[in-house]
């Protein structure tokens, strides 16, 4: 049973809202209670199938990266009580996606394939080719809409827009920066190439930033294997790198004529292909951490996470 969406009536709850992937609560507490779906999005749409134990792995494996780099940016995390729930303080979300690259590639690659050099700010030269790794690791900014598509923006349009100050983007600026570095390692220390990521931050009353929702899951960041990434680089290969991140599902969201357009329905999945979404998101999981996945087989999820959510807030209330 995969988990489409959640209505939990938890003690102390004030405010629920549904983001693409995940369903966050807020409590009268100050915390926020995110619960991850098995919803999958691609191009800014929600997709009417669930990818089974997508949910589980995104949890986990943010919450593995969180731990991992807690000593580089603080971050709002406190406690996993269930397989696809996640528990920290809630912040004050900047309206914005910061999103790194390392590589030429995915939609940004598109773009410059269509002449664009203006990467949000970043102007990138003449004859660069797909998967050409950047000098240093580029800053792309976009929008962080509720509802419809993100898009591109720049830093000195997020300052002149207010969305955050010189020094609060400055500091969001090294923040990715650090963080990304460690991605990089710690994918390399796996055989795999961190090509590209975005992360989000929030900011708390006391005016500390810090990193929220997810990081280097398969939803929010695009890896390769670097055997093959190298290869293909050494022209030792012609068909495109590897890789383990949610392309492979735009690629064939594209083949069948779907690219998030406004009132075209996206096409139906094959059982097949379901299955080996997620199969990926299993494998990259068991790549990055080391540790083999043991997905949560309960009858009903749902009461399962319900339950275990009901019984962690009274006991830690």
């Amino acid at each position: 049973m995969t988990i489409e969406s959640t209505d939990l009536k938890l003690p102390g709850q004030v405010k629920k809202y549904t983001g693409k992937v995940r369903d966050v609560y807020i409590l009268d507490d100050g915390r926020a209670v995110l619960v991850a779906t098995d919803r999958l999005s691609a191009f800014d749409v929600v997709l009417s199938q669930q990818i089974p134990y997508k949910g589980q792995v995104l949890n986990q494996l943010s919450a593995y990266f969180l731990q991992a780099t807690n000593d580089l940016v603080p971050n709002w995390l406190t406690t996993v009580p269930d397989p696809n729930v996640s528990i920290g303080k809630n912040a004050k979300p900047f309206p914005i996606e910061v999103v790194v690259r390392g590589v030429l590639t995915g939609s940004a690659w598109r773009k410059y394939q269509s002449g664009d050099r203006n990467m949000c700010g970043n102007i990138l030269p003449d004859g660069m080719s797909e998967y050409q790794a950047f000098d240093q690791p580029k800053i792309t900014p976009t929008t962080k809409a509720m509802a419809g598509h993100d898009e591109d923006t720049t830093a000195q349009q997020i300052v002149d827009s207010g969305v955050a100050t010189k020094q609060q983007w400055q500091q969001i600026v090294d923040y990715a920066q650090v963080l990304f570095a460690r991605g990089q390692a710690m994918a390399a220390e796996r055989g795999l190439v961190l090509a590209d990521t975005k992360y989000e931050f929030g900011q708390y009353e006391d005016g500390t930033i810090i990193i929220i929702d997810e990081i280097h899951t398969p939803d929010s960041s695009r890896y390769l294997y670097k055997q093959s990434y190298d290869n293909y680089l050494a022209g030792k290969q012609t068909s495109e790198p590897q890789q383990l991140s949610k392309e492979f599902v735009r690629k064939w969201l594209m083949e069948q004529g779907f690219s998030g357009q406004d009132g075209v329905k996206p096409p139906i999945f094959t059982e097949e292909f379901i299955k080996e979404i997620s199969t990926k998101y299993i494998e990259l999981y068991e790549l990055l951490t080391g540790e083999v996945f043991s997905p949560d087989t309960a009858p009903d999820p749902l009461k399962r996470i319900e339950t275990n959510l009901i019984s962690y807030i009274k006991e830690n209330s």
